[in-house]
Order: structure tokens, then sequence, then C-alpha cells
């Protein structure tokens, strides 16, 4: 009796579980094996042709180039920058609350508000940091509109708006670590950066392979800004394999091909998922 209620109290999780993740995993690898149809030709059957298609397919292997640079230039530079100000705002300092709303404001700010504010700083010649460039006699520059520079300009913003939602979950977990452990490392003669690196950031570490997690999904599926930056310009130069997905799917009318790209996001979510828990988690101290 005591298994049927168990079962009983799961199911309705189980339900939305399936329904909501495991069924259109299954419906999206199943797309994937069948060809784009139309009214005059249905769709049939063609096994792994998209996916061949996809490897002699030069746009997805750069844009693929484009969410790796992307993913490096914004997880480690986010989860430092905001472990960086979780210890500034835990000090007893004056201001210590505005500094903490300061940090969390970009956070609450909808992607699209955030793209907007961050194009009146890109914009060439009339821009913020042209215009601050002009006072020091630097020419103006394209930002968003050259291939060499438009991928950077959006991970600075990305960083900016996802660094004060990580700076909460560190913050949280600093004031968890008891301050007898500075006293008595300081009583045996650590410095900071000693009791930083061999006693605080190991007590850290579950907070951070969580909020790793967060990063690397977030890299992954934040394509809104490219709605207002660059829609994926210039030549694909900022073009993020999410938002290829939706061109695929929503501008050229090719789900099958939508849903080959969705198979190898999710292979590499779940590749990069498994060797943070393999990896990471023998160096994680639980408490």
């Amino acid at each position: 009796m005591r298994h049927v209620i168990g079962w009983l109290l799961l199911t309705p999780a189980a339900i939305l579980l399936i329904a909501f993740t495991y069924w259109p995993i299954g419906a999206t690898v199943a797309d994937s094996l069948f060809s784009r149809g139309n009214p005059i030709r249905p769709s049939r059957f063609i096994g792994l042709e998209n996916y061949a298609l996809m490897a002699d397919d030069p746009i997805f292997w750069q844009v693929l180039w484009n969410n790796a640079l992307f993913a490096l230039g914004t997880i480690p530079a986010s989860i430092a920058l905001a472990l960086m100000m979780a210890l500034m705002v835990n000090r007893a300092l004056p201001g210590r609350a505005l500094a903490r709303m300061a940090f969390f404001t970009p956070t609450i700010l909808p992607m699209i508000a955030v793209a907007n504010i961050w194009l009146f700083f890109y914009t060439p010649d009339i821009g913020l940091i042209d215009q601050i460039a002009g006072l020091i006699g630097l020419p103006g520059h394209n930002w968003l509109g050259d291939p060499d520079t438009v991928l950077g300009a959006i991970i600075v913003m990305t960083v900016w708006k996802e660094a004060g939602f990580f700076m909460i979950f560190y913050l949280a977990a600093l004031q968890t670590i008891p301050p007898e452990l500075w006293e008595a490392a300081r009583l045996e003669g650590a410095a900071r950066w000693t009791y930083f690196r061999r006693i605080l950031f190991p007590l850290l570490m579950p907070t951070t392979l969580f909020v790793l997690i967060n990063a690397i999904l977030n890299s992954f599926k934040l394509v809104d800004h490219l709605f207002i930056l660059t829609k994926g310009g210039p030549d694909n130069a900022s073009n993020l394999l999410l938002y290829y997905i939706f061109e695929t799917a929503f501008s050229f009318f090719d789900t099958t091909y939508a849903a080959t790209l969705t198979v190898v996001l999710l292979l590499v979510l779940a590749v990069l998922s498994l060797v943070q828990y393999v990896v990471l988690d023998k160096r994680i101290h639980y408490r």
C-alpha cells in the first residue's frame, strides 16, 4: 500500500515530465528522420540524410563555432565577475544594500530591454561608446556591423546581464560560511588569497557547479538579443545555434532540418552536463 501511495504522489510530476520533456524530445528525433514536406509532396522517411546535409552545411559549423566562442567568452567571465561582486557586497561596506541592488538590477531587466540599451551604446558615431571615444580623439567604429567585433560586443552585454544573477547564489552561499574559519586562518598566518584558494572556494564548489550548469544552459538559449541587435549578422558572424534553429524553422519553414539541429543541441548539452557531473563532482565538498 505504501508503494502505491508513493507512485500516486509521483504520477502528476511524471505526467508533466513525460508530456513536456521526453515526448517532445522523442518527437524531435523522429521528425529529424523525415524529409521536408509540402502540400504537393508529403514528408517521407529518409533516415540520416538530414544529418548528412547538416555535416555539409558550412553555416552550421560557423554557428557551432560562434556558440563555442560565445560560451567560452561568457561563462568564465560571468562566473568570475559574480564571485567578485559577491565577495565585495558580503563585507560590511557603506552603501552595501545600494551596491547589491545596482549589481542585481540588470538581471531583472528583460533581454529585449537590455538589447535596446546596449544598442544605444553600440550605435556607430552617435552611440555612447563612440561619443566617449570621440572625446579622447579615437575614431568611431561599427561594433555590431564588423564581423571581428560583433560577437565580442554581444559577449560583453551578456556578461553584464548575467553576472548579477549568479552573484545572488554566491552571496547566499557566502553567508552560510562561518566567520570563525577566517579568524582561524588568520591565527594560522594564512593570507587572504590562501584562505580563498584553500578554504573558501572549495566550500563554494557546490554553488559553482550549480552556477556553471546555468551559465552553460544560458550560453545556448539566450538569443532574444539577436533579434534586436544583429539578427545573426553580419554574414552569420553573430549567429548562434538556437537562433539558427529558429530561423530555419520559422523563416525558411524547414522544420525537419530544424529538428535535426535541435537534436545536435540536445546532444551537446547532454555531453556537457555529463562531463560536469563526472569531472567536477569529485572536486566538490558537500557539507
